[in-house]
């Protein structure tokens, strides 16, 4: 992009646009004013906090630069300070004072961060600030931070079905004029366990697709550290507004009636299968969750999409995205540093390889190293469940999650992955462990054809590792789930096996969880 230059005229105000925050219908922007900058920087504060993969430094930098030719086109001041620039100080702090000054600004503006680190950084640095500061909201989400810890204060669980029950009341999302849900029921999720067998065909992919190469380069050279397969130059994620916009017209118009059937299925022969690829734009503000609602609702409405497809999807924005936010901010600091079942296993090396025998895993890790995504099945039910089986650290589990997908902002992934997929927190968000032996991936999905492992072996060379290490998990930590009401037929069951059958399998998980970069 072209670069702008060292604007010497003064300024009254400095408006920072972090990178998750590319929402040109912010109010800030509906008004120019002269002595306003806006300020977005590129800076290895961000792109090193945690090992990013490769497209999420490289979309969000690009689409941030793109935001930057839409304020300046719209006659905004703009000062962008790239990844290699000489000034630039490599910290938000560091740049912010150093612009203060340049322009001989009185006043800072800031909207709210979705990061804890960085409302913290933000707050403390404007607090020892001589000018006047101010922070504003992003516009974004339909709770304010603490909505959520209000609904469920004085509340041991935090259950996300009362909460969206909550907010489909309050927004009138899929009720109808009698106050009750929309076809008798709040909750479709029995209509959405399919497995997919082949058909219907799954859309195209109609993402644009960008060439980012020489973005890339500048990135290589100036030091940011990366995994995963830039595709820098066939890059599918959107720049803009206008290219998310598409996406979801897309969505709504090919995939949305299939969503929800196949919501939980897993296959080798589509990466996608009916998913919305929505998250990153939603995530970066590109989009709004309220004109995803909207568009999804209608759908239904005009007889385009069937109701369970359309709640499901819509429980996922303004249910679950809502909720997990909410509990983000009521418990940090310190979620991050949750380990109620006090796993301490590093992650093996074939999590920043995908070399691993086991098909289901070499797939989901593969596919998420090569496209910086994977369906919320995925995550779940391949990689956090082995995850969680084999005892693997949950704060290293949370920094590869964080880094390994393109829509992963840490509001969103933390409690998603310490809280749904580590049961780290003890099960203040989730009732159970979400884990299970071969049998739900094999009923879910096609990984477990071709394996190197047999799904139906227990124990021996090619067992299937998830059968004797799903056994094991249980075994224990039985003296912290024994007593869940939820897990009393796997306990009955592990009664049953005591003695030889479960030593055996629990000699074989031993010597599994002990050889995990072999796997």
């Amino acid at each position: 992009m072209t670069r702008p230059g060292r604007e010497a005229a003064p300024a009254h105000t400095l408006r920072l646009v972090l990178g998750d925050q590319l929402n040109p219908q912010h109010s800030w922007i509906a008004t120019r004013d002269a002595g306003v900058v806006y300020v977005l920087m590129e800076v290895r504060q961000e792109t090193d906090y945690v090992l990013h993969h490769a497209q999420k430094i490289l979309a969000i930098f690009a689409a941030m630069r793109d935001l930057a030719r839409h304020l300046r086109s719209a006659g905004h001041r703009v000062r962008y300070v790239a990844i290699d620039d000489a000034s630039n100080r490599q910290s938000v702090p560091g740049n912010l004072a150093a612009l203060m000054a340049h322009y001989g600004a009185q006043r800072f503006e800031y909207q709210h961060p979705d990061e804890w680190r960085l409302d913290e950084q933000l707050r403390h640095w404007c607090a020892e600030q001589p000018f006047a500061t101010q922070a504003v909201g992003s516009e974004h989400f339909y709770t304010t931070r603490s909505e959520v810890a209000e609904v469920f204060a004085g509340r041991k669980q935090w259950l996300m079905e009362h909460f969206y029950r909550r907010m489909r009341h309050q927004h009138g999302v899929l009720i109808d004029e009698a106050g009750e849900p929309e076809g008798g029921q709040w909750n479709y999720d029995h209509d959405n366990r399919k497995p997919w067998p082949g058909t219907p065909a799954t859309p195209p992919d109609a993402r644009p697709v960008h060439d980012h190469s020489a973005l890339w380069a500048t990135i290589v050279a100036a030091g940011v550290q990366s995994f995963g397969n830039p595709q820098a130059g066939q890059l599918r994620w959107p720049l803009n507004r206008a290219e998310a916009l598409a996406g979801l017209d897309h969505f709504i118009a090919t995939t949305l009636a299939h969503f929800g059937e196949y919501e939980d299925a897993m296959s080798t022969r589509s990466p996608h299968l009916f998913h919305s690829l929505l998250s990153f734009a939603l995530n970066t503000k590109m989009l709004q969750p309220r004109e995803v609602v909207q568009r999804a609702q209608a759908a239904w409405q005009a007889g385009t999409a069937p109701l369970a497809a359309v709640e499901g999807f819509i429980r996922q924005i303004l249910g679950w995205r809502e909720y997990v936010r909410g509990i983000y901010w009521a418990h940090m600091p310190g979620y991050d540093e949750r380990n109620a079942l006090g796993h301490t296993a590093p992650l093996p090396q074939w999590f920043w390889s995908g070399d691993t025998r086991m098909r289901c895993l070499q797939h989901a890790v593969g596919q998420s190293l090569d496209g910086a995504y994977a369906h919320h099945i995925q995550r779940l039910m391949v990689i956090g469940n082995f995850a969680l089986l084999a005892g693997l650290d949950p704060a290293a589990v949370h920094r590869w999650y964080l880094g390994v997908y393109i829509d992963a902002f840490e509001w969103v992934e933390l409690p998603n992955t310490l809280g749904m997929s580590q049961f780290a927190d003890g099960g203040l968000l989730a009732t159970k462990p979400y884990v299970s032996s071969a049998a739900y991936i094999d009923r879910m999905g096609d990984y477990c054809k071709g394996c190197h492992y047999d799904k139906k072996l227990k124990v021996g060379e090619r067992a299937c590792p998830y059968n004797a290490l799903y056994w094991d998990f249980f075994a224990r930590n039985e003296a912290t789930l024994g007593s869940n009401f939820r897990l009393g037929m796997v306990y009955r069951q592990l009664q049953k096996m005591q003695g030889p059958q479960l030593e055996a399998l629990r000699g074989h998980a031993s010597y599994l969880r002990s050889n995990l970069d072999t796997l």
